[in-house]
């Protein structure tokens, strides 16, 4: 299984690529929003781990994109944000 991560921050990058593969998955990575538009508008992933709060172009501007392309892909969100406004756009 092929995965899409989408964090800016290195550590927290690093721990969660550790994991996925230690779990034995692929793990292709982006830390800003308009690589990870391009990487998953361009490449077949089987799922994306994004972070909402990322460069260059924020996490629910890349989804809503892949949505309005018809990228329907699996995307497990991320955040450390607390306003729920921009959670349930994330789920919508």
């Amino acid at each position: 299984m092929r995965i899409l991560l989408v964090e800016d921050e290195p550590t927290l990058r690093a721990q969660l690529r550790a994991g996925l593969q230690g779990a034995g998955y692929v793990v292709d990575e982006a830390d800003n929003g308009i690589d990870a538009h391009f990487l998953g508008d361009t490449e077949a992933f089987d799922a994306v781990v994004l972070d909402l709060g990322l460069p260059a172009l924020d996490g629910l501007s890349v989804l809503k994109r892949w949505r309005e392309a018809q990228r329907n892909l699996p995307v497990l969100i991320l955040t450390a944000r607390d306003n729920w406004h921009e959670k349930v756009a994330g789920i919508d």
